[in-house]
């Protein structure tokens, strides 16, 4: 053959179906036991689409989100592919930075079955009615509690106890000596982490960030005495340097027998079970997020998936979250990691699966009904100018809640009171949002 039949012999082959230039997407994930689940089951998209390979890049909550902030801010174009949460999808879809995927792609692809995922976890990931996220898993929040120490104690945890309650239970199993705290709570600073939880102490014991005109509410009555109530569990009945603990220490201490109690993300369930030692297994209760004033006290939260409008292979990054996303990724993770390991509170479907009821029948339910409690258009029991449960969708809210975030770690840690931390909190909170024009 000579060499110009040969040329365009083998630019013939390179077009045919089959045949296509192989695309490598760079994608940022959070580190978090589902997300590493994902990785670990990357072969069988290959084996789906083999002309698509993925390179992950999983990093810790604190070090994920301003990395992908950076890149997608700046256009710099690193990721195809970003794994960002419901506080982010709302204020990016805004900018413009990450793709309508309602628009390219949902509304075309009739296998990824839209109309299956929990409308409030769908909607966390929408903007003006539009998907910008596929959410990879849902949740809320509860309490994890050891039920044979409570049956030692002689104690009940109701279905949904009171902040009270658990202060009560948390100084009568606190046992110091033994090595053993009487509840566990996220400490470290950052606005995804713990304001996760204390936010919404604020919420139900009838506080809130900011009142109608933008007024900063740290230090009104009623968010100051749940500030002071959530240091106080935690100086008096914590881990010990819970300063410095998040969810990733507490799951540790909990699923190791050294608290009696944890509250955090109902997403934690599986993982918890899964990782228990042998004095833990089999002695794991649940019960709704605790209340004070206002009832349905839990946060609402997705990770989702999205495209960077910057992204040069958009149509290879829909392939791969959609594929994370579907029904059938849910069955792949629960029959190779085991059904208490799947991505929760996404489709409705895993919740009909007979081996997912099979698994999560002690906490299924409850996660459910903690995400249908959940009310982000209305957090607080007074009006509030924001939406947000366990967050303000404000995107000054990052900064906000970083730096407050600090200082109450002073004040876990006894660097400081309570009482300072929030003064020094209002302060500057105050002066962000006179800067963004919030407050004239």
């Amino acid at each position: 053959m000579s060499t110009l039949a040969l040329s365009i012999a083998l630019g013939l082959l390179a077009v045919r179906p089959g045949h296509a230039e192989e695309v490598t997407l760079t994608v940022a994930l959070a580190a978090n036991p589902q997300m590493e689940t994902a990785a670990k089951l990357i072969d069988n998209f290959y084996a789906k689409y083999p002309d698509i390979k993925v390179k992950f890049q999983t990093l810790p909550e604190n070090q994920l989100r301003p990395t992908v902030l950076k890149d997608v801010a700046t256009k710099s174009g690193q990721f195809d592919v970003v794994m960002i949460g419901a506080y982010e999808v709302p204020l990016w879809a805004e900018k413009g930075w990450i793709a309508n995927l309602s628009k390219e792609y949902v509304e075309k692809d009739t296998e990824w079955k839209a109309d299956d995922l929990l409308t409030p976890i769908r909607d966390l990931v929408s903007f003006k009615g539009d998907m910008f996220a596929t959410p990879f898993y849902g949740s809320s929040s509860f309490m994890f509690y050891r039920k044979d120490l409570f049956d030692k104690a002689g104690l009940k945890m109701p279905e949904q106890p009171t902040w009270d309650q658990v202060a009560e239970f948390a100084a009568k199993l606190d046992d110091k000596a033994n090595n053993l705290s009487g509840i566990c709570l996220r400490g470290i600073p950052g606005w995804g982490q713990s304001l996760a939880p204390l936010t919404t102490v604020i919420n139900t014991f009838g506080g809130r960030w900011f009142d109608e005109k933008w007024e900063p509410q740290l230090s009104s009555e009623k968010s100051r005495e749940a500030i002071n109530f959530y240091v106080k569990l935690l100086k008096e009945h914590g881990q010990p340097d819970a300063a410095k603990d998040g969810w990733q220490e507490c799951l540790q201490l909990f699923t190791q027998g050294k608290t009696a109690m944890w509250y955090d993300d109902t997403v934690f369930a599986g993982p918890v079970i899964d990782q228990a030692n042998d004095q833990v297994k089999g002695n794991v209760g649940f019960a709704l997020a605790p209340i004070k004033v206002k009832p349905g006290s839990g946060w609402l939260w997705a990770w989702g998936l999205s495209i960077p409008t910057t992204s040069k292979h958009q149509d290879a990054a829909w392939k791969l979250i959609s594929w994370l996303t579907s029904e059938d990724y849910i069955k792949l993770a629960g029959e190779k990691a085991g059904w208490g390991t799947v991505p929760p509170g996404s489709r409705q479907s895993t919740y009909k699966l007979p081996e997912y009821e099979k698994a999560t029948k002690d906490y299924a339910d409850l996660t459910l009904k903690s995400i249908s409690a959940a009310n982000p258009l209305k957090p607080t029991v007074d009006p509030v100018p924001y939406t947000g449960v366990q967050y303000v969708t404000i995107p000054e809210f990052e900064q906000i809640g970083d730096f407050t975030s600090q200082q109450l770690a002073g004040a876990i840690s006894g660097q400081m009171s309570a009482d300072d931390a929030i003064a020094t909190s209002e302060s500057k909170i105050k002066e962000i949002m006179e800067d963004a024009g919030y407050i004239k």
